[in-house]
């Protein structure tokens, strides 16, 4: 390693350098926390005043991150928060962890990326490591990010160093969290690989050298379509139970006995978040520049969007079997959160459920703990209660998202039309036959 790259290597070994983060989201917050925690001075950077705000009061805006766990490194100066991208020129090391969304047209949608890379391009200095830890698609580090870098005269691996390492988080996951899961980089060059572990040793015991950006680029991508085809699998055996008059979570149940060769999957109404509905279609758009269609992508991207209509279905022959229609009936919905037990709606399902019903004439309310308030076409919902009354005054109680506040016992006992999309309600189903499953 040369003499730019012994001299980073020892401010991340000495726990002298400083780190600056651009987006302080789910991933660029644990980040934050995990390597100010280790001792390295973090600033963050981004455009949320209210999140900045938030953050250098010490004050928590994720469920995954507890305020007594950041007011103290607030409080101690090791972790702190900016809407200017100036201090980026002091640091040592920057990681980018912006939002990846797609465009309508589904194609990836860099945008956030590149600007955060045009904000940052007139602060480099010789001697930085910068780390792209937004999912994207193989290929962007080195066909979009190292070209800017390498206009302003910086040498990769000689006077400046890049590197890609994806981000893992899975939001409310107890078990598995920053601090726990193993991290996987790809530098451009052997020195910024290396010098990408030495950063993540920080927060990590666990760390992959990938060969290049493009190999770890590409495991993300992997990673979140392997749950989109698992996932897709199980939706598509919730549909053929349902022809065949068989219970898809006592098959899973009973498939999962096996000790080996099996993973379980569940089905459920739809695919949310930002990475199992956006990732596949980032490999599977890279792979369709090649003249190669990934139709099994493709296939799995279609049946898991088109269980929103079909839980919309259920809840309409639901009704009708009762001798309502839909039209005018009222829905209370339980869970608008993509995943239980998180505050985030980001491509909820349960969105796309709500519109549908409404645009049917359903009368529509929602509880969820996590979401006070919801944009909606037309105005704002605001969550109610989920008294014993007010689950007896609906028409129909559809659980959309499993949080673990919510009383299901009561849902089972006072509601009189249940459908349930989590089997949320599995220990209730023999004794009641007001419960609907996917």
């Amino acid at each position: 390693m040369n003499h730019w790259g012994n001299v980073l290597k020892e401010k991340l070994d000495t726990r002298t350098a400083r780190v600056c983060i651009v987006g302080m989201g789910y991933v660029g917050l644990s980040l934050a926390v995990e390597l100010a925690k280790s001792g390295l001075t973090v600033r963050g950077i981004d455009l949320d005043l209210e999140r900045v705000s938030l953050l250098n009061r010490g004050e928590s805006y994720l469920v995954d991150v507890a305020a007594d766990t950041l007011a103290p490194l607030v409080a101690a100066g090791t972790l702190s928060a900016t809407t200017s991208f100036e201090d980026a020129g002091s640091a040592d090391a920057i990681v980018i962890c912006v939002p990846t969304p797609l465009r309508k047209s589904k194609e990836p949608d860099i945008s956030f990326i590149l600007s955060a890379v045009e904000n940052l391009l007139p602060r480099l200095r010789q001697g930085q490591l910068m780390v792209l830890e937004s999912t994207t698609f193989p290929g962007t580090t080195e066909e979009v990010v190292q070209p800017r870098i390498e206009s302003l005269g910086r040498v990769i691996g000689d006077d400046y160093f890049l590197a890609f390492s994806p981000e893992r988080v899975d939001p409310g996951n107890k078990r598995f969290t920053t601090a726990n899961i193993p991290k996987v980089v790809g530098g451009v060059t052997p020195a910024c690989t290396d010098l990408a572990a030495s950063l993540y040793r920080h927060v990590t015991s666990s760390v992959f050298r990938a060969s290049s950006p493009r190999v770890a680029e590409t495991a993300k991508l992997l990673e979140n379509t392997f749950r989109s085809v698992n996932i897709a699998l199980a939706n598509e055996l919730a549909f053929a139970c349902r022809k065949i008059g068989v219970d898809p979570w006592e098959v899973i149940d009973a498939a999962a006995t096996k000790p080996f060769g099996f993973m379980p999957f569940y089905p459920g109404p739809g695919i949310g978040g930002h990475c199992i509905p956006v990732d596949p279609l980032y490999l599977s758009w890279k792979i369709r520049l090649t003249g190669y269609e990934a139709q099994f992508i493709a296939l799995a991207d279609q049946i898991n969007r088109n269980m929103p209509e079909h839980v919309v279905t259920l809840v309409s022959d639901a009704l009708n079997d009762r001798g309502k229609a839909i039209r005018g009936s009222s829905v209370l919905v339980m869970g608008v959160t993509y995943k239980p037990d998180v505050n985030d709606i980001r491509e909820s399902p349960s969105l796309e459920i709500i519109e549908m019903l409404s645009h049917k004439g359903a009368r529509v309310s929602y509880a969820d703990p996590f979401t006070p308030q919801l944009a909606v076409e037309g105005g704002k919902l605001t969550a109610v209660t989920p008294t014993g009354d007010v689950l007896a005054a609906a028409d129909c109680v559809l659980i959309l998202t499993n949080h673990s506040s919510f009383d299901y016992a009561t849902i089972a006992e006072r509601a009189s039309l249940v459908v349930d999309t989590r089997n949320a309600l599995k220990a209730f189903r023999g004794s009641r036959k007001t419960i609907v499953t996917l």
